[in-house]
């Protein structure tokens, strides 16, 4: 980024015409404003918005002490209680690369999933209900209603069917809801959505943990899921049944998102059957994509950011080269090669731009002081030198500007990445969070101020120039991003070392051809 704004630059021979009072950081100041603007934009603005609709009635939470079932496939385990599931261990992920310990969803003590029913006709199984076992089926019955209810697991998605037979000989209504609930002490991660999120009318709603600590919020909808989302994980629940009310409130240590959906009327001697599917697993595409057969709207949770086109393509290329590689480090080495000689044009004609200003500053400066009264005329002549040398005040700044959204895409796409919590590569444990060494940062430090070394020419305008000074300041941004750097991630800190060291290189080839 630095080597397109030294003091013979586009950006700023364009400052030079129009500044009336020079300052020495004028041009520090200005990058470093736009660098944090741009990193607030992405982290608020464009966040999605929650809307309020009313406040949700506080649930009651009873204990149960119906005897315990596992039920488990390669991917997850679980435990069924009655009307409850819970203890859900992913078996794939492990808490810490070196343990044996998986990641458990569910697992406190007043965590879990209830899938009942309410009626106002007749008696329901409630959570204190024990059911009969017969071939792998739960039953429960009595004079007036008999209920079934069969359980199954395909990948990360668990399957409860429940078939409710009217005993009676007149019509009765039984309403059906779903209930998840989350301990109190989760914390939001910056630049990821977590907290509830609501699929409903085709829409997706976040809500992050803060606005559940203040608010209650409530939707409508015909077709709907819901549930809690963590960084990498997320539970997720839907129902077959129509016409529902979803919540998501705090009460207490605990978060509470459900559903209650409209009676159904099943006729005399009749029955009618519910579907609910729970989604407890990894926030990764092909596993949301699967997912979604069943519950609608779950793709769509796959928090990708603003720069979406850009972070979606990038996370597919990282792992495409880790399944070729079989290291993530060296993966995001290689797509960071990849994605600079994509744009080697681009930068090959802004270094070129940047030599053409070098050789036009005595006539820029003959021209300034020829009509340095005349800002009209100024502006003239000057155009008619850039098109003269076929250059423009904003060519060296293309590269730049490209790798920006670049580098918010890649942000993302590390800190949502589920194989990159884990993933080691050299002295560093986890990609996914910070140098615990401080070592790549340094080496980025370093780097960024060779590349910005090499691209200074040997020329330097006066003390009172404005480019003068702003190559002065330019003089710290190593320092500011080593800083910077330091607590982001370390693939992304790699990303942009590799980067540095490549456009070395680079600029190295442009000269020497070009001599």
């Amino acid at each position: 980024m630095v080597q397109y704004m030294d003091n013979q630059s586009g950006f700023n021979q364009w400052n030079k015409m129009n500044a009336k009072k020079p300052s020495r950081f004028s041009g520090f100041l200005w990058w470093l404003f736009l660098f944090v603007f741009a990193w607030w934009i992405m982290g608020g603005w464009f966040k999605p918005q929650n809307t309020e609709i009313k406040e949700v009635a506080p649930i009651t939470i009873e204990q149960s002490n119906v005897v315990k079932r596992n039920i488990a496939n390669d991917d997850i385990s679980f435990e069924v209680q009655g009307l409850r599931v819970s203890n859900v261990s992913l078996n794939k992920h492990k808490k810490e690369s070196n343990s044996d310990e998986h990641i458990a969803l569910l697992s406190d003590t007043n965590n879990f999933v209830e899938i009942g029913f309410v009626s106002s006709d007749v008696s329901v199984p409630n959570i204190n209900t024990h059911w009969e076992m017969k071939s792998g089926e739960m039953h429960w019955d009595n004079p007036s209603v008999h209920f079934t209810r069969k359980i199954s697991v395909n990948g990360y998605v668990v399957s409860i069917t429940d078939i409710i037979k009217n005993k009676t000989n007149h019509e009765i209504n039984v309403a059906p809801y779903v209930l998840i609930t989350e301990s109190a002490n989760n914390k939001s991660v910056s630049a990821v959505e977590t907290g509830g999120v609501v699929y409903a009318n085709s829409n997706l709603d976040y809500v992050n943990w803060n606005k559940l600590n203040k608010k209650s919020f409530a939707y409508s909808s015909v077709d709907a899921s819901f549930g809690f989302a963590e960084q990498y994980w997320e539970t997720v629940a839907s129902t077959s049944a129509k016409d529902q009310t979803i919540s998501l409130k705090k009460s207490g240590d605990l978060y509470f998102a459900q559903t209650n959906a409209a009676p159904v009327k099943i006729a005399s001697k009749g029955e009618y059957e519910i579907n609910t599917y729970l989604f407890a697993g990894p926030r990764q595409s092909d596993v949301l994509n699967a997912a979604a057969h069943n519950i609608p709207g779950i793709s769509k949770t796959m928090d990708y950011g603003w720069f979406w086109f850009f972070a979606q393509p990038m996370l597919w290329m990282l792992n495409w080269l880790y399944a070729l590689v079989g290291n993530y480090g060296v993966a995001i080495i290689l797509m960071t090669l990849i994605l600079r000689l994509l744009i080697w044009p681009l930068t090959r004609k802004s270094y070129v731009s940047t030599m053409a200003m070098q050789k036009m500053q005595p006539e820029m400066q003959r021209v300034q002081k020829l009509y340095a009264n005349d800002k009209a005329r100024l502006q003239i002549e000057m155009m008619k030198i850039y098109q003269t040398h076929k250059t423009s005040p904003m060519s060296g700044c293309l590269p730049m500007l490209i790798q920006i959204p670049i580098f918010f895409a890649l942000y993302k796409a590390l800190i949502i990445s589920v194989p990159m919590r884990s993933a080691h590569f050299l002295w560093i444990s986890d990609l996914a969070v910070m140098d615990p060494y401080f070592i790549l940062p340094i080496l980025m430090g370093l780097t960024m101020w060779l590349q910005q070394y090499l691209q200074s020419p040997k020329q330097t305008s006066t003390t009172n120039d404005i480019a003068a000074s702003t190559q002065r300041a330019m003089k710290w941004m190593p320092i500011l991003f080593t800083v910077m750097f330091a607590w982001m991630p370390a693939g992304l800190v790699l990303y942009w070392t590799v980067s540095n060291v490549f456009g070395i290189v680079q600029m190295y080839i442009i000269k020497k051809t070009i001599k």
